[in-house]
């Protein structure tokens, strides 16, 4: 058992990955939908490289096969390439056997990292990136604080792509709330049609320590979006995206209606779905609400 400082979070498919945490918190940490990190004990900062290595001699001297490594915590992008690369040269001297390397990615963090530094560090096996764009639309994403914008978002997303890597954006189902809803769910899409990523994946957006901290953001006029309207939302998103060979789900745990198929070859089917969850209630098979959570 590595040292970890808890609690420690991953997206669902990574859960037979090798949780590698080299930062601790997150750099920016002022999302107001986000509580993941903000326990005293989460405050940001960087692990040294020589404990990093202490650990994986640690896993080498287990002889535990290990093929999937994610980089912990929510910002582990932030590391300079050189020290990423640092990181990624200790997983290979310790753990030969590393298929594969994936980290979260804010759309920040690689603005001051070029495409050949991104295909450098893809060479070495980090080639797997969990981007949290949240949302398309400029006006909701500075009503949550999220620091980032279409534009950035997308900077980000095509580099990606350019250095031979690959994306996993998630967008939060509800975010705008009843006001902003449609404007959220299309210019969400319209982010993804630019930026065609390989992987989509959509939550909705839950506030488990109350909602007044992201209310504060609306002005205290948020309203949040009842079962009826994350579907019709879900509608816009789904009928506004235009994809190429992009695997789609929204089937985490905070999501009623499970969506699965690749876009745009299932899009068709995946409208029809959301259009029975509407207007044929109890056609479609829905997570019932004591089972919903993060």
């Amino acid at each position: 058992m590595l040292p970890y400082v808890e609690p420690v979070f991953r997206p669902p498919s990574e859960a037979r990955s090798l949780i590698l945490q080299v930062t601790n918190g997150c750099s920016w940490n002022r999302c107001t939908f986000c509580e993941m990190y903000t326990q005293d004990q989460k405050r940001f900062n960087l692990k040294p490289q020589l404990q990093i290595e202490r650990e994986l001699e640690a896993v080498a001297e287990t002889g535990q096969a290990v093929r999937r490594i994610f980089l912990a915590d929510g910002d582990a992008m932030t590391l300079s390439s050189r020290r990423l690369k640092l990181v990624l040269q200790a997983i290979h001297h310790h753990l030969p056997g590393v298929q594969r390397i994936s980290s979260y990615c804010l759309p920040r963090n690689l603005k001051n990292k070029t495409v050949d530094e991104l295909a450098e560090l893809g060479e070495l096996g980090l080639n797997l990136f969990y981007v949290g764009c949240e949302s398309g639309d400029d006006l909701v994403l500075r009503r949550v604080n999220k620091g980032e914008s279409f534009e950035s978002s997308l900077a980000a997303l095509n580099k990606i792509k350019m250095a031979g890597s690959r994306s996993s954006v998630m967008i939060l189902n509800g975010m705008g709330g009843s006001r902003y809803s449609e404007q959220h769910a299309v210019n969400s899409a319209l982010l993804m049609n630019q930026a065609q990523p390989e992987y989509l994946s959509t939550l909705v957006v839950s506030f488990p320590a109350g909602v007044e901290r992201y209310q504060a953001g609306f002005g205290g006029k948020f309203e949040p979006l009842d079962q009826a309207g994350l579907f019709q939302e879900m509608y816009w998103l789904l009928d506004t995206l235009e994809l190429d060979n992009t695997i789609f789900r929204s089937d985490h745990a905070s999501n009623y209606l499970v969506l699965k198929g690749t876009l745009n070859r299932d899009k068709s089917r995946l409208l029809q779905t959301v259009r029975d969850a509407m207007e044929r209630p109890g056609s479609v098979s829905l997570r019932p609400e004591w089972m919903r959570g993060l």
